[in-house]
C-alpha cells in the first residue's frame, strides 16, 4: 500500500494523510490493485500522472488522450477538497463506536455544515454492502429480526401527536437486521414490513444450510422449507431456548439506537438505510484495528458516487432514490 507505517491513532493519521501524495498513492492502489490504470474512456492500460497536476491521469493512446481524476467513479468524484480532508473524515466515522455528527466533522476539518453532512453520507454510502452483489452470505448461526425507528408519542408536540394513525410501529420507519454469530450484519429499510420484503431479504443474504433464529410474531416466519428455522416467543417471557435466541440482533438494535438517539438525533426516513448500513459496517470491523478499519472502509469507495441531487430526492414511498 505505501512504505510508510499506517497510523494507529487519531493524530498519527492526521500527519500521515496531510501528505497528499500518499493519499493520491493509497487511492490509486485501492483502484486499481494490479498497478495498470485503465482509462475510463476507451479502456487502454497505458496511463501516467500529470507532473503539473498531481491527482490528475492521461491516456497514453494518441487516439484517446483522455484526461480523468484519480477521483473518478469513486464517492469523491468531483469534489473540490483535497484527498487529505477526505480521508481524516473516513478515518473519524470508520473508528468513532456511536458515529460522528455532521458538525463535529464541520469544526474539525474546517469545512461548513452542510458540506461534512455531505460527506458523511457519501461515505455511508461506501459501507453499504450485501450479499445481492456477489458478496458472500450468511452462515451457520444467523438471527433476524426487525425494530422500529421513530419518537415516542409521549414526546411529541400535540400537533403531531395528533397525526400518529395508530401505536407501537405506526407511522414508523422499520430496520430489519439479519446478524451471523461471530460473523457480520446485513441492514435493510424495507418501504413495506410485510412477508415479502422481509423473507426475500433473508432468503438472498443467507445461506440455505443455515439455523435461522427469529421472534415468533416476526412476519418473515414460515421459512422451515428452507433454513433449520426456530423462534423464541418474546410475549410469554421466552427469551431464550437452548442456543434459540434473538438476543444478538437486539444488541445491535441498541448499538443503532444509541447511535440514532445520541449522535445523530433526527433521521429522515429517506436516509436511515444509510445509517444502518454505517452501523452494520462499525459491527463487522469491530474485532480490526484503527488502520485495518480504515482501509476495510477505503476498498468500498469505488464505484459507488453518490450526487447531491440523488441524495435529497425523494420517491412517492419516501425513501430515497430518483425515479
Amino acid at each position: 500500500m505505501t512504505d510508510k507505517p499506517l497510523p494507529r491513532t487519531l493524530i498519527e493519521a492526521v500527519e500521515f494523510f496531510a501528505d497528499e501524495t500518499t493519499c493520491n498513492q493509497m487511492l490509486l492502489e485501492i483502484k486499481w490493485p494490479g498497478g495498470k490504470v485503465v482509462c475510463p474512456k476507451c479502456g487502454n492500460e497505458s496511463c501516467h500522472e500529470l507532473s503539473t497536476r498531481p491527482g490528475q491521469l492521461k491516456c497514453n493512446k494518441a487516439e484517446c488522450q483522455k484526461q480523468f481524476s484519480l477521483k473518478k467513479d469513486t464517492i469523491f468524484e468531483k469534489s473540490p477538497l483535497s484527498l487529505s480532508l477526505w480521508f481524516v473524515a473516513v478515518w473519524h466515522i470508520a473508528n468513532c463506536r456511536n458515529g460522528i455528527s455532521s458538525y463535529e466533522v464541520s469544526r474539525a476539518l474546517g469545512v461548513t455544515q452542510p458540506t461534512a453532512w455531505f460527506m458523511l453520507h457519501r461515505i455511508r454510502e461506501a459501507m453499504r454492502c450485501d450479499s445481492f452483489s456477489g458478496g458472500p452470505k450468511l452462515a451457520g448461526e444467523v438471527e433476524s429480526d426487525e425494530t422500529f425507528v421513530g419518537g415516542k408519542a409521549k414526546n411529541m408536540h400535540a400537533k403531531k401527536r395528533e397525526q400518529l394513525t395508530g401505536r407501537g410501529g405506526v407511522d414508523k420507519a422499520a430496520v430489519q437486521a439479519i446478524v451471523e454469530r461471530g460473523g457480520n450484519a446485513m441492514t435493510f429499510v424495507p418501504d413495506r414490513l410485510d412477508r415479502e420484503n422481509l423473507r426475500g431479504n433473508i432468503l438472498r443474504s443467507v445461506s440455505r444450510d443455515s439455523a435461522l433464529y427469529t421472534d415468533s410474531s416476526s412476519p418473515s416466519n414460515g421459512l422451515g422449507w428452507a433454513f433449520d428455522h426456530q423462534t423464541v416467543n418474546h410475549s410469554i417471557g421466552e427469551y431464550v431456548r437452548g442456543r434459540v435466541s434473538t438476543n444478538l440482533v437486539e444488541c445491535f438494535f441498541a448499538l443503532l439506537k444509541r447511535a440514532l438517539k445520541g449522535t445523530y438525533i433526527a433521521v429522515a426516513p429517506y436516509h436511515l438505510a444509510r445509517y444502518a448500513a454505517e452501523q452494520g459496517f462499525r459491527f463487522n470491523v469491530r474485532g480490526l484495528s484503527g488502520a485495518a478499519r480504515f482501509l476495510r472502509l477505503l476498498q468500498g469507495v469505488v464505484g459507488k458516487r453518490l450526487t447531491y441531487r440523488r441524495l435529497c430526492a425523494v420517491g412517492d414511498s419516501g425513501f430515497m432514490g430518483l425515479k
